[in-house]
């Protein structure tokens, strides 16, 4: 989303490795499909959606973007996008560790409604059809809760309330810097081993697969 209230369609990861157009039925217009066994974005799905975002966007030398993310290993160790943003009038940002539950507009603004409705579908299928959501069902379920938090007042709001647009040098108090760096604080006489192929985490928020938007419930045996 961006600050003028516009959308880019988003972008579902199955966690399987074959698509099917079942599963595509229902979910947003313009929805990009991927498929990985994980279900996790990866550095080679972040590229795909890249490229769907400036076919999306458009950016120009006298029209540039800027695009901020959080600092996913994906987006911040991907050579290939970074050579398509400089070749494209795009300048990538990405949020300090540990801030996105601050600084990201997505965050402050989307993603809390986007589970609790998507939630609510989920509840009302399972009313109507007496049995559980299958990933067949859940484009178009995702779809209905994507529609009601996809407007222009909460895109705004997500940016302005982070400061990022209209720029805000204040809109974080000393407090909150105060109380962020008591969280993360480590008393000097702890210590920790960590193998050494354990990569660090970059981003306070992990990604969120439409499983971990509201778990898919199981209905009981009578």
């Amino acid at each position: 989303m961006n600050a003028a209230g516009g959308f880019v369609p988003p972008t579902i990861i199955f966690p399987r490795k074959n698509s099917s157009e079942q599963l595509k039925k229902g979910a947003p217009p313009g929805t990009l499909f991927a498929f990985h066994p994980s279900g996790w974005i990866q550095t080679e799905l972040f590229t795909k959606w890249f490229d769907h975002f400036l076919k999306r966007t458009n950016p120009t030398k006298d029209s540039p973007v800027l695009l901020i993310l959080d600092g996913h290993h994906s987006h911040t160790r991907n050579t290939d996008v970074f050579i398509k943003a400089r070749e494209n009038f795009l300048t990538i940002l990405c949020l300090p560790p540990h801030t996105s539950h601050k600084m990201q507009p997505l965050d402050k603004t989307v993603m809390g409604a986007l589970k609790t409705f998507y939630s609510e579908e989920i509840r009302l299928f399972m009313r109507a059809h007496n049995r559980a959501v299958t990933h067949f069902d859940m484009g178009e379920l995702f779809g209905r809760a994507y529609t009601k938090i996809e407007t222009a007042e909460r895109s705004i709001k997500g940016f302005s309330t982070t400061g990022i647009y209209p720029f805000r040098r204040d809109v974080f108090s000393d407090e909150d810097f105060l109380a962020e760096q008591q969280r993360h604080h480590v008393p000097h006489s702890v210590t920790a081993d960590f193998p050494e192929n354990n990569e660090p985490a970059l981003c306070h928020s992990p990604n969120i697969l439409p499983k971990d938007i509201a778990p898919i419930p199981q209905l009981k045996k009578k």
